[in-house]
């Protein structure tokens, strides 16, 4: 997933977050800050959202049902990994992956998940907090086996 196809699938389902969560065009366009007439624009589909518009939708709605579908139940995970692609950021707890997550590798106490929905990689440890995260596969598997190595 890149970022300009979660600006796209953002922008096409706005206005069933905005409904969902019972908010008027004029009170959405308030909290994600931006004008009635933008938002306006980009729920009919002429104009689309600007990362930081999308950035702001998703941590404040990541608990929408229709934010959960798009990213696996995990938004601001996914956009954290989308902006800092390929850097090992903090440490954050997770849920451990029970549902959303495929488990692709186990091993001293690490875990290497993909996304259901997203199709992105994560790398947690046994206590459930999140070390590594990124969209590709091969650099995911590599610094699996570094952190492996590591936690002996």
């Amino acid at each position: 997933m890149t970022r300009e196809e979660i600006i796209m699938k953002v922008s096409e389902k706005l206005r069933l977050i905005r409904t969902e969560a019972g908010y008027t065009q004029d009170k959405m366009a308030e909290i994600i800050g931006v004008s009635k007439k933008t938002l306006v624009q980009i729920e009919k589909g002429r104009a689309e959202a600007g990362w930081s518009t999308v950035v702001a939708v998703c941590a404040l709605f990541r608990e929408t049902e229709t934010v959960r579908f798009l990213f696996g139940n995990e938004p601001l995970e996914v956009l954290e990994t989308i902006a800092r692609e390929g850097i090992d950021y903090r440490k954050e707890k997770t849920m451990g992956g029970k549902i959303w997550w495929r488990e692709m590798e186990k091993k001293n106490g690490l875990i290497l998940q993909q996304n259901i929905i997203s199709q992105h990689f994560r790398i947690i440890d046994q206590d459930h907090f999140r070390i590594y995260s990124s969209f590709d596969e091969q650099s995911s598997k590599e610094r699996f086996q570094e952190a492996v190595k590591e936690f002996l």
